[in-house]
């Protein structure tokens, strides 16, 4: 007999445990925390390297290459992303959900301190940065018309109170 036929042939049974597996879920449902910005701490660390005049191909070669060789064997990346621009360069590491903040930026530290010495000799000092996503705001609101900048400057002010007025 296969699935489907028990199931038909013991349609009561099957009943109650679909009743269950629904008050099951709604109770889970009310249950579980929810929150409209949970903080969740996902460390990504921002490097960035300057070198003036150099171009976006000399910058993937010289600057990229060597950094990206010495940042991918930090233990917990999940994601390593990096380009090359006009005058520099920038690598951008993603850890994994939950990792260490602390011992990210003290290991990426560490490997820019490594592969320093095989930038060349113009370049200005790699800085590294942790990026705080709660920082970055929730909403962003523009306001233009046909109407003097005064006048949006106010009317900027009393939306950003109403908005800031509103419960968490």
């Amino acid at each position: 007999m296969n699935l489907i036929g028990a199931a038909i042939s013991h349609a009561r049974t099957t009943l109650a445990v679909l009743v269950l597996i629904l008050i099951a879920g709604t109770i889970a449902y009310i249950d579980i925390p929810k929150e409209s910005d949970p903080d969740i701490n996902i460390p990504i660390i921002y490097v960035s390297m300057t070198h003036e005049g150099i171009s976006p191909e000399d910058a993937e070669r010289l600057l990229l290459r060597p950094m990206e060789q010495e940042l991918k064997v930090i233990e917990g990346t999940k994601e390593m992303r990096s380009t090359a621009y006009e005058g520099g360069a920038f690598v951008l590491l993603e850890f994994d959900a939950g990792f260490d903040a602390d011992t990210a930026l003290n290991d990426v530290r560490e490997r820019v301190d490594i592969a320093k010495s095989e930038l060349p000799d113009e370049t200005d000092e790699p800085v590294v940065t942790e990026v705080n996503l709660s920082l970055f705001p929730v909403l962003v609101v523009t306001l233009s018309g046909p109407v003097p900048e005064r006048t949006l400057v106010r009317l900027a002010r009393e939306l950003r109170d109403q908005v800031e007025s509103v419960p968490s």
